[in-house]
């Protein structure tokens, strides 16, 4: 399923404020097969500048389209709908797969390992398409992977934008463990504490 935006945004969770951008560690995310190392980073970016092909791209190497996409967050999140916007004269991608909490995938995982979803993609140059997760498998993500296998006939495949919506939880993943250790009690506290409260009596 695809939300082709023929309705009012905001009443679709369509606006940027379901944007999952600020959550993503972009510092982290990372290409396999693209042309320029760090290229990647490019194709992140607010909802609102979705369209803007002014600056650098993620493209594949000549000759090969195939290009695999790791994507870590700040936090987990639940991812409710994904958006590719690639390029024009058959470089945009053909098709999507997606792994979830899937760390260190290559092309050779990726094309023997079954993906939580997949999609046969359309082109969206114009940016309004977004396809539907199916939202029950796409809870507690901490990293997505995106499988582009192919592409339109392009020498190359291109990317200009690749936007995920959707909720992120409150709580960054280093604090949670910080926390599940404060909240556990000390077997030794209780000790000493017993023995200063007239707990521990003799005869």
């Amino acid at each position: 399923m695809s939300c082709l935006h023929d309705h009012s945004c905001e009443d679709h969770d369509c606006s940027s404020d379901w944007s999952l951008y600020k959550h993503i560690d972009l510092s982290k995310v990372t290409a396999l097969n693209e042309a320029v190392p760090g290229s990647v980073k490019s194709a992140f970016k607010a909802w609102e500048e979705r369209l803007n092909t002014s600056g650098e791209c993620l493209k594949s190497n000549e000759g090969d389209p195939e290009l695999l996409v790791y994507i870590p967050f700040t936090s987990d999140v639940k991812i409710k709908s994904i958006s590719v916007v690639g390029g024009a004269g058959g470089t945009s991608p053909s098709k999507m797969r997606v792994f979830i909490n899937r760390e260190g995938i290559d092309f050779s995982d990726a094309e023997g390992t079954q993906a939580i979803q997949e999609w046969e993609l359309v082109e969206n140059l114009q940016g309004v398409l977004e396809y539907q997760t199916r939202y029950s498998k796409f809870q507690s993500v901490a990293n997505i992977t995106l499988h582009f296998p192919e592409n339109f006939g392009g020498d190359t495949t291109q990317i200009h934008y690749i936007g995920l919506k959707g909720e992120a939880t409150q709580l960054k993943r280093d604090v949670v463990a910080t926390i599940v250790y404060e909240i556990t009690p000390n077997p030794s506290d209780h000790k000493t504490k017993a023995e200063h409260s007239g707990g521990l009596s003799h005869v």
